[in-house]
């Protein structure tokens, strides 16, 4: 039996070692049970709250191309400890053929999925409780509720027990002196964006050592967030102004604004930082300038309400220098934000919005997809395809093997009790040898038809429907769908500066464009994902060099 490892542990506190005790102990009982382990996969100081993790993500996929039957870990809290996750990472390894076992619970099954998976999700949310109701009791003392704020360092000491304190803030000088120096400025009539640029070029390291930008500045009013916005620069503690919910889709952390009622507020007067006169001059011009849901009835923005058209590549775009984001700058131009508004790019070369869309339109059109170069892509996918089937192949051909040698035992058990043997001796033989064939039946009962592979014009058909894409989107009417259709295309578009002008360099997205040439609407359907999973990781389609890593200009 071919068994893969796997271990995890959730807290920069915990001991890097415990990723090592668990694989002991899973090498142990994998020895003992006389299976061969083909390989080990880990996630260190990573929430088991959601499967958004290379280790797990690698070992899902893995076990889709077959290379091992049987998923061992310490406990199935390692997996995961979300039950919309573990119950789906379960249902999609049943599939695989695969088995889950742990240390703890034996071999997995769906009771356990539903008690052990419930069991978990308890847990998780009675450690936020009272990591919550610990956090409101610091701030109710006067300390920090979490987080380090700029202007300030934490204070490291221990109080007559030998425990460390925590939450207290100390001023830090240097940063003070430029939280004034900015709530200064702006009450002047200094833009944001003017004030980061200075700040840049100074030289001045912004929050966390990063650059200054504009929304680092001036945040947003409502929910507290930004230099000018922060209410402990005037000796005032907020907590729990907001509340972060996980997105089950990105596993990232949304924040939501919480009604003023639950907010916990507490006077700090050491913090102080800006005088108060200082403080209302701010936000006297604030009032002036920044847009508030709360003052301007149904909390529509007044530039949504106009019609403004829709960029084919917006936020698609990005800097080839510094990697930041190329934004309009004017009516019709592009530049590079960071170089704007921060000051530390040396980009400042811009480009036409048409000029840019019409580009990558022709690079879609005419260079993307080089029959020569894409049916020699279709060969070497066949070929790694074809391997994969095969040691899924021998797989099915051992299963198919070892049914009638179980139905064979089974006869000799039946003919043993008929031929006098007691049947209890035989009561535990018999059990296994019916479990074992009603799991091979099942199993091959469940196993896939091989599927079609690529087909070899695939690189003519995805002309002919980009020509139609193409056509589409001179069609207001279909506008929108061929829109959202390109630009699903598309992985990155950069813009490098070369001789004086920006040179265009297209990537496209390689299992989108198969998928869209197969006339699928998601690369998760392809019969061959795992394959084709693997090929995206290591090659990229580039306009002008077929399935080359490098890019190529357009």
């Amino acid at each position: 039996m071919k068994v893969a490892l796997y271990a995890r542990y959730s807290s920069d506190n915990q001991r890097d070692a415990s990723i090592e005790d668990q694989l002991r102990l899973c090498r142990d009982y994998a020895a003992r049970q006389e299976w061969m382990v083909v390989d080990s996969y880990s996630d260190r100081a990573v929430s088991g709250a959601s499967l958004l993790r290379p280790g797990i993500q690698e070992l899902m996929q893995d076990a889709q191309r077959g290379k091992f039957s049987i998923i061992l870990a310490e406990a199935m809290d390692r997996l995961s400890r979300d039950q919309e996750d573990i119950a789906g990472l379960f249902k999609r390894m049943k599939f695989a053929g695969v088995r889950i076992i742990t240390l703890s619970e034996g071999d997995v099954t769906q009771l356990h999925i539903g008690l052990k998976g419930t069991m978990n999700a308890l847990f998780l949310q009675d450690l936020a409780d009272k990591t919550r109701r610990g956090l409101r009791g610091r701030v109710e003392a006067g300390k920090s509720g979490g987080g380090l704020c700029y202007g300030y360092d934490v204070v490291r000491r221990l109080d007559g027990n030998g425990e460390t304190v925590c939450g207290e803030r100390t001023i830090n000088d240097g940063e003070a002196a430029v939280v004034r120096r900015i709530f200064r400025e702006y009450a002047n009539g200094k833009a944001p964006r003017a004030i980061a640029l200075d700040l840049n070029a100074e030289g001045i390291s912004g929050p966390l050592g990063g650059a200054w930008g504009p929304s680092t500045i001036h945040g947003n009013r409502e929910r507290g967030t930004g230099i000018l916005n922060n209410e402990l620069y005037i000796g005032r503690l907020i907590w729990n102004r907001l509340r972060y919910l996980k997105d089950p889709d990105t596993g990232k952390r949304i924040s939501r604004l919480n009604p003023e009622s639950e907010w916990v507020a507490k006077d700090v007067p050491e913090t102080r930082i800006v005088e108060q006169a200082l403080w209302e001059a701010v936000k006297a011009r604030q009032a002036t300038t920044t847009w508030s849901q709360k003052t301007r009835g149904r909390g529509i923005h007044p530039l949504n309400r106009l019609q403004r058209p829709r960029h084919l590549f917006s936020a698609m775009t990005r800097c080839g220098c510094c990697g930041g984001g190329f934004s309009m700058i004017s009516q019709n131009h592009l530049g590079c934000s960071a170089a704007r508004n921060k000051g530390t790019c040396q980009n400042r070369l811009t480009i036409r919005r048409d000029v840019l869309e019409k580009s990558v339109l022709n690079g879609l059109r005419t260079h993307l997809m080089d029959p020569a170069l894409f049916k020699e892509f279709c060969d070497e996918f066949t070929r790694e395809v074809n391997r994969v089937r095969m040691e899924r192949g021998a797989g099915l051909a051992a299963m198919r093997a070892e049914l009638p040698r179980v139905d064979r035992e089974l006869d000799k058990a039946i003919q043993a009790i008929l031929d006098g043997v007691p049947g209890v001796t035989l009561k535990d033989k018999i059990g296994r040898l019916e479990a074992r064939k009603e799991e091979l039946t099942a199993l091959l009962a469940e196993a896939p038809e091989p599927p079609p592979l690529l087909h070899p014009n695939m690189a003519v058909i995805y002309r002919e429907r980009i020509e139609a894409l193409y056509d589409n989107l001179q069609n207001e009417g279909n506008r929108t769908e061929a829109i959202e259709r390109l630009r699903a295309l598309i992985s990155h578009i950069k813009l490098i500066p070369q001789d004086g002008e920006l040179a265009i360099f297209l990537e496209g997205d390689l299992a989108a464009i198969l998928m869209f040439s197969s006339n699928k609407k998601n690369a998760a359907s392809h019969p061959d994902r795992g394959v084709l999973q693997s090929f995206v990781e290591q090659d990229s389609l580039v306009a002008g060099a077929g399935f080359e890593p490098a890019a190529f200009r357009l």
